[in-house]
């Protein structure tokens, strides 16, 4: 698994400011196109946040994750706000507008 989570984190660190990605992304873009549990078992053991922006990622509908592991939703959504993503109404991301595109 280790080499697994290196190439998901090589990825992550890439989604810029501003920008989100979705765990399906990160699996297809490391190669494994049906990957997307083993993508979020690879945030959820980040040791870097900083350095790794997990916060980066969201699910395919534009939610964040429940369980973020560095201080829950609402934390998650903090940091994704700070950077001036923005959520509609129902608590999703538009991913049309804030989708990275690499």
């Amino acid at each position: 698994m280790g080499e697994y989570f290196d190439k998901v984190y090589e990825v992550v660190k890439k989604i810029p400011k501003g920008k989100v990605a979705t765990y399906g992304q990160i699996a297809f873009l490391t190669g494994k196109p049906r990957g997307s549990q083993r993508v979020g078992f690879a945030l959820h053991a980040n040791r870097n946040p900083e350095e790794i922006p997990c916060h980066r990622v969201v699910n395919r509908f534009g939610r964040v994750a429940t369980g973020y592991k560095f201080g829950g939703e609402n934390i998650q959504r903090k940091i994704l706000e700070s950077e001036g993503i923005e959520f509609g109404p129902d608590g999703t991301i538009d991913l049309d507008k804030y989708l990275w595109r690499p």
